[in-house]
């Protein structure tokens, strides 16, 4: 798997997208919070916090993770270059997770450099260090959480197409309402309902670890979902051969 998992990696940074990717989301949320004027910008804000980037983060992965996961499982389903890996002595299982950790790795890379954001925000604090540690730390694990469920689910959407284009679409409409369509429901309905579906989405998970403190619950969650969209992807890797047999006979 290793073996997989560096050349899936590899391919990322022989092409433009891993770059992309990377860049984008630092592009994007430097202009924010230390350039543009708005609501997100330290500066004008003058609060020593990273909420700016914390509310940011996951909209622009709700983006740019499709955008990293379309070509995973398509472009080698399109190429027919997918038969020739199921050939090879590797399960279904380890396939699709060299992929899922290639593309999780990039979005530990594309956080890493945002850390110059809390020295910064740190050494600029009244008086020094004057920002909330265990509120930033609590949210860098929710964004990773995330951004792994959102891989996870990019990876199942790329598993369903050969064509990249459908599966960003597939992908980027998964992640929006897993993320914010419980949200919005609970907003339109009360009650004892209304909290447990909201419980089924991943902002109120992803909100609940910002805050600092990480609940079993949370984590437990995370991994659940992660979990079931690589045994989704797994299924229908699966499924190619159960048609082919079906075929034969």
């Amino acid at each position: 798997m290793f073996a997989l998992y560096k050349k899936e990696l590899s391919s990322f940074f022989s092409s433009l997208m891993g770059y992309l990717t990377i860049v984008v989301f630092l592009v994007f949320t430097g202009l924010m919070l230390w350039v543009f004027k708005s609501s997100f910008n330290i500066l004008d804000y003058k609060y020593a916090g990273l909420d700016g980037l914390f509310l940011l983060g996951p909209f622009l992965y709700l983006f740019l993770i499709p955008a990293l996961t379309m070509r995973m499982l398509a472009e080698e389903k399109r190429n027919g270059t997918l038969e020739l890996l199921l050939t090879k002595p590797l399960s279904e299982f380890t396939v699709v997770m060299a992929k899922f950790l290639a593309g999780f790795t990039l979005v530990v890379i594309s956080l890493l450099p945002t850390l110059v954001y809390y020295w910064s925000v740190y050494r600029l604090g009244d008086p020094m260090g004057n920002i909330d540690t265990g509120s930033v730390v609590g949210s860098y694990i929710g964004l990773l959480f995330l951004g792994g469920a959102f891989v996870s689910i990019g990876l199942f959407a790329s598993s369903l197409t050969s064509n990249q284009i459908v599966a960003f679409i597939i992908a980027a409409l998964l992640c929006a309402f897993c993320y914010l369509g419980f949200e919005s429901l609970y907003q339109l309905m009360s009650g004892k309902v209304a909290l447990a579906l909201r419980g089924f989405g991943l902002q109120a998970h992803y909100e609940s670890i910002s805050r600092g403190v990480i609940d079993t619950r949370d984590v437990v969650y995370f991994l659940s979902i992660i979990t079931l969209f690589i045994m989704l992807t797994r299924l229908v890797l699966q499924s190619r051969k159960w048609t082919g047999r079906v075929k034969k006979n």
